[in-house]
Parts: structure tokens; sequence; C-alpha cells
């Protein structure tokens, strides 16, 4: 295989990678080794002189240093050598990691690229390349860094090879470039931008993945199996071992990050309101990191002024909707406070699932829609050893308003690896006073995620709650049997939720219940070339009962779906249900009584690719619901204007007729984005709810003017549609227009 050579190199006279059962490592000057297995160990070279990062691999190392190469692709043609060359160089300083790369490529001229963002949603779906550094060397904990072959990046911290926070962010820089050959990127990474070991000698985990995206093809540098899909990237277990690099001695790694602002806003909802009132504020964040292992966090005054807007939602449901987490503070270590398999990153706001979530810190500074002021916060989160934990206390002020009180809260996580992949924790969160007002809320868990061989994974977790003044505490336990190889799929889950389990510094989407989970999912890849790459038949069945055992829900499921080659996927699904409706509420502005309901729905689904201009997902439903019907048409998608121009728009349209009347709920909005560059944009979201009866508009502007330090312009307003106020149609509600700086100084 063209680029690889064997060899071995010795670290303080001892082969530690074949010690661990891994392959030889290179023997200078060679970088890099594949072992008969597929297993991978690369070198990192010391450079005197840093490469300029420009995204031009001009300097005559390039010329004269062997790249990294023979990347194996893992869709579609999983084991084989990837179809488009890639060559990596991997060099580093005394203060930072430098990763170049020639992505080569046959037909440059259909290259994907249509999101410079930073985080942009769709740069993942580019053409792109993807680096994983696991600094622990614990095959399942890191850091990944992606760039889009015109500049658009993002950042994302990995949490047990399954959460990808992407909302994380640190200090890097990227640059890429197109040519007649395909594109070139560089990246630098300063090292106090990550979190590792200690100084000296270091033993890294990497992987590195190639999108080739007009070909839906995807390659690693180190195999990952195809079942694994995009994700794989997050399967640290599966990178290379990487060698060399030597992390420069501690330094003070204090940072300093103060804010001040300017707002004017209107508010014509409380009582009294009041328009054009000015305000400021003024407030900073401080890092301190110890030995690189633990990190310290301290805010003061926090605010979240440059938050977008939530995704508004239309309830269909008698159950609570769930809207994820966007503040900066929270976003660093969410992963360690995961608890019990719960998810807290939907992209879509839809809760994933009936599991509770433990620790859920939009229960801190918020109330409802009502932002509450947060005074002080600190946090500790880091991995001693074998052990990961998280720390987290927060004082809240109270807020009139909003109804809330001054509250303390408090969460301490810790974790302790097992196994290969795995590992057992605690959870325990505090408040006081609770939201009534009135004593103090507690809950703790211990949890298990079990992980066996490459697809099996078992999980568990049992939670209590105790509020002063219940006689009892109330239990929450939850196992689930995961399965989930290429071909096959199986899950087998039972959930109970007692009565009046209440983790009030966690979030619940329904109490009361004992549910019981079967789902099975058998796949199937052409064996000669054709326009599918997978088909699957999908089944499933869902029974929850309340602790009485009374049957309150049941569906039964089957589908079909379908992956392209071109990167296209469509899907069907027929699903049974009953539900039992204990006392009437009211859906959408109409009552539904209390009693028994059986629905059938059909629902079909085309998501358009990436690579298209316009892209996304159209979807339909049609069936009966609540002794009356209801009709879904829906389209989440994306069209390019051009590289730095695009508009991502939102419809969903509910036709619903009950016997209580009909009603038409519709949802609609359109976010655009301009990019300047990588870290300069003006992004505007727009949204209606009909069910709401509102319009809202947010617009920022934002300007990454040096690593860390950003400038926002952003303007906001809320507006009812149901009748005019003062001569305005639709009616102000509220309006904001705030102005922030900040700058980080680095210690």
């Amino acid at each position: 295989m063209a680029g690889l050579v064997a060899g071995a190199i010795l670290l303080g006279g001892v082969d530690t990678a074949a010690q661990d059962g891994m392959s030889p490592t290179p023997v200078a000057p060679p970088v890099m080794t594949r072992d008969a297995a597929g297993h991978v160990t690369i070198r990192a070279i010391r450079v005197e002189a840093a490469p300029h990062v420009d995204g031009v691999l001009d300097e005559e190392l390039y010329r004269t240093l062997e790249p990294i190469t023979g990347f194996i692709q893992q869709d579609p043609d999983e084991g084989q050598l990837a179809t488009e060359p890639t060559l990596v160089w991997l060099l580093f300083d005394q203060r930072t990691i430098y990763i170049s790369a020639r992505c080569l490529d046959s037909q440059p001229s259909r290259i994907v690229a249509n999101d410079m963002r930073r985080d942009g949603r769709n740069v993942s779906q580019n053409d792109n390349l993807s680096v994983v550094l696991d600094t622990f060397h614990d095959r399942r904990n890191g850091y990944e860094f992606l760039v889009n072959s015109i500049g658009g990046m993002w950042d994302s911290q990995l949490t047990d090879e399954r959460d990808a926070n992407r909302d994380w962010n640190t200090i890097w820089v990227s640059r890429s470039r197109r040519d007649d050959k395909g594109w070139t990127v560089e990246m630098a990474i300063p090292f106090r931008s990550l979190r590792y070991r200690g100084s000296g000698p270091q033993v890294w985990g990497i992987n590195i993945r190639r999108n080739v995206r007009w070909k839906n093809e995807l390659s690693y540098l180190s195999p990952v199996p195809r079942q694994y899909g995009a994700r794989g990237i997050l399967r640290l277990s599966q990178a290379a071992t990487l060698v060399g690099l030597e992390a420069p001695p501690t330094a003070l790694n204090l940072d300093i990050k103060p804010y001040t602002l300017g707002s004017v806003s209107a508010d014509r909802v409380i009582d009294p309101g009041f328009t054009n009132e000015l305000d400021g504020n003024a407030g900073f964040d401080l890092k301190y990191v110890m030995a690189q292992r633990l990190t310290a966090d301290f805010t003061y005054r926090t605010d979240f002024a440059q938050v977008e807007d939530d995704d508004l939602q239309v309830n269909l449901t008698r159950f609570n909707l769930f809207f994820p987490e966007k503040r900066e503070f929270f976003l660093e270590g969410q992963g360690i406070f995961a608890f019990g398999g719960a998810q807290t990153t939907s992209t879509t706001g839809n809760a994933p699932s009936n599991t509770p979530v433990l620790f859920f810190s939009r229960r801190i500074g918020l109330s409802g829609s009502r932002v509450v002021p947060m005074d002080v916060g600190g946090r500790l989160t880091g991995r001693v050893g074998r052990y990961t934990i998280g720390v987290l206390d927060v004082k809240t002020d109270d807020e009139p308003e909003a109804s809330a009180f001054e509250t303390n809260f408090a969460v301490v996580r810790v974790k302790r690896d097992i196994l290969r992949r795995s590992y057992v924790g605690v959870l325990g969160t505090y408040r006081n006073p609770t939201v009534s007002g009135t004593n103090d809320n507690g809950a703790f868990g211990i949890d298990t995620n079990l992980s066996f061989y490459t697809n099996l994974n078992i999980l568990g977790y049992y939670a209590e709650t105790r509020t002063p003044g219940i006689d009892e505490s109330e239990r929450s336990y939850r196992g689930r049997f995961d399965y989930d190889a290429d071909l096959l799929g199986i899950q087998v889950e039972r959930l109970k939720v007692g009565e009046g389990f209440n983790p009030e510094v966690g979030f619940l989407r329904r109490t009361d219940f004992i549910q019981n989970l079967a789902q099975l999912r058998v796949s199937r890849r052409p064996r000669t070339r054709s326009a599918i790459r997978k088909i699957s038949l999908e089944s499933g069945l869902e029974y929850i009962t309340n602790n009485d055992e009374q049957l309150e829900n049941r569906q039964a499921r089957l589908g079909v779906r379908t992956e392209m080659q071109s990167g296209d996927s469509w899907n069907v699904q027929y699903a049974r249900d009953f539900e039992w409706v204990d006392e009437p509420f009211t859906i959408v502005g109409l009552q539904v009584p209390g009693g028994a309901y059986h629905f059938s729905t059909m629902r079909g689904g085309y998501t358009l690719g990436t690579q298209r201009r316009i892209s996304g997902e159209i979807s339909a439903a049609r069936g009966t619901f609540y002794d009356g019907d209801r009709t879904e048409l829906s389209y989440r998608g994306r069209a390019e204007i051009s590289s730095r121009l695009s508009v991502e728009p939102t419809v969903s349209l509910n036709w619903v007729d009950l016997p209580a009347g009909r009603v038409t709920a519709t949802l609609v909005s359109g976010r655009g984005t301009l990019s300047f560059t990588p870290r300069m944009l003006v992004a505007a979201l727009i949204q209606y709810n009909s069910a709401a009866n509102l319009i809202t508009t947010n617009i920022r502007y934002r300007w990454e003017y040096h690593p860390g330090s950003e400038l926002f312009v952003v303007y906001s307003d809320g507006r009812d549609t149901r009748h005019a106020f003062g001569g305005e149609f639709p009616s102000l509600l509220n309006r904001g227009f705030t102005i922030k700086l900040t700058r980080l100084f680095r210690m």
C-alpha cells in the first residue's frame, strides 16, 4: 500500500504501542505504520519554524516530509482504498499542533461547498476533513475539529463515544483553499485549547475522516465499521495511536473574558409595561486549567443576549415540549453531566424519548421564556485517573415578572471508567428553594453504560428524588439492551417513572408510567451496484401503563427506510396507536374529552441530500386522531443561493378535524445567513406559529474579531397576530436591541 512504511519507534527504550497490543510504532523518519489487522500508528513531527496557516501548502516541508495517507473506505465499499487520495501532515512546535492536508479530487468542479459559517449545520454535509483527538488515550472521550473546502469549521467535545457536543467552542485557526487538484486545508490547534495528562511526551488517539460528498464516500485513516455511518468518527476505540508529541510545560492557563453591553427594550406583556427602556450590564467569565486535567470556570453576572431564539414548536400532545441548551457557559463538559442515556442535544427541539433528564441546565436562568438573572456560578470539570468529575453551583436572582425566586442550584457528577469502553457513575442535584418557593428539592441516581464487542450496549440507571413534606422518595429506573449491527438491530427497554418523581433541576416529559419497548431492524445492502445503497425493514412495539398497570399508550409500527447511493433517502411507516386519556385536555384550542382512543397513521418522507442546491426533508402523514383525523405536511431544508448566502425554510401544516371543531396549525420559519467570512456573519430567524398567535424576529450580527473575542449586535421582537394594539398589526409584545462586546485575555 503506497505510503505505508513498517518499523517501530522506541519511547524511552520501550515499544509502548506493542506492549498495548497495538501495531508497532514507526522508526524515524517514517511517520506511519499499518499492521495486518489494520491498526495504525502515526508519529507527529516537531518543527522549529511554524508553517504559515493560510491554506496554501507551499512550505518546503510539504515537499520533503512524507505524508500520512492510505485512507480506507467506510462507505460505499467497506475496506477498500479511498477512490480520492488524501495526504496529511501532522506537525507541532512548542505551543501548537498543526494538521495540514491535500484532498485530491478527480472532479474538483463537483466539490460540494455551501456553508461557510462556524458551527454551521451543513458544514459536515459538505466535502470536509474531520480530525478527532483522544488526548487522554482512554479510547472513549476526545475532541473533533472539522473543516470544509471553503473554510467553514466546527469543533465539538466527544463523551463516551456517543455524545457530540457541537455547541462547545475552543480557540483554533483553520484555512482552506480550492484549486484544480481538489482542495487543501491547514489547522492550528494550541495545546492549551485541549485537556491532556500533562507536559512532556504524549500518547494520544487520533482518527481522520474524509467526506467526498459528491460521491457520498466516507473514508478513514483508521478503519471504522460502516454500521456506525458518519457518526463513526465518535468511535475513538477505533482510532489510530499518535506518538511523538511533546506537550509544553504547564503555564498559568488562565483565561479571563469580560463583557459589556448596552440595550434598549420594550415589554407590553408585563404589568406595568414599558417602552424604550435603556439598560446596560457588565460581567466576566474566568477559566483556569489545573495541570491540563481539571478545568475550573467562574462566571459573574452572566449574560446570554447573543443566543439565538428557540425554534418555535406546535404541541399536538398532552406532554411537555423539549428545547435544547444553547448558552455557552453550560455547554463545555455538557456530556459529563449526561445521565442514564438521556439525550439533551436534540437540534429539532423534540424530546428524543420519555427518559427523564436528571440534570437539565435550562432550569437555571430561565423560567418559561423569561430570563432570570444569574448572579454568580462556578463549575469544575475534567478527569483524574479513571474518574471523570463534574461539579456545578449557580446562584440566580429573583425575577418578579417570571415568578422566580432567588435560588441556588448545585450538581455533582462522578463517573468511573470500567472495562474497555464502559463506566459506572453517580449524579446528585440540589435546588433551594423549589419552583413554588418553599422547601428544597434533591435528586440522586446511579447509572452504568456497558459496551461489549463492536455492537452491543447495555445501559441502565436507578434514581430517587426527595422534597421535604413528601413522606417517601419517588423512584425511577431504566434498563436498555441495544444490539446495533449494520444488517441487524435489536433494542429492548424498560423504563419506570414514579408519580411523584420530580427532579426540579431536570426535565420530565411525563410522570407516573412504566414503558416497555421492543424494536427490530433488518437491513440489506444490494450485492451489485445499484441506485440503492441500503434498505431496512423496521418494526417496533411500545407499551405504556401507569404504575397501577392500567394501559395508557400502545403503539405498533412497521416501516421501510431506504438509503440511496446519491445521498438521498426515503421512508414509509404505518403505526397503530391506542391512548387512554384520563382527564380532558386542550390541543391547539380544541378540547379532547377523556376516554379511549385508537389511531391509525400512514407516514412517508423523502430526504434530498445536501449535495443538491435545494436539500432537506419533505414528509406527509394522514390518519385518525382523537375521534377525528389529522393531515400533516412539512418541509425542513436549505436553499443554497451562494456559498456565502443561504436560506433555511421550515413549513409545518397540520389540519386537525375533531368533534370539537376544525383547526389548521401552521408553523413557518425562515433562517437566512450571510457569511462574510467563517468568523463574521449576519443571521436572521423569522418564525410564525398560528397555535400561539405569535410572530418572532431575531437578527444577529456576529464578528469574532480576535480568536475568542466577539462583537454581537442583536435585534429581536415578538408580535401577537390576534388583534391590533396601538394601531399596530400584528401588535408588538416585546422588543429588544442589544450591542455586546467580549474580549478574551489568555495568561
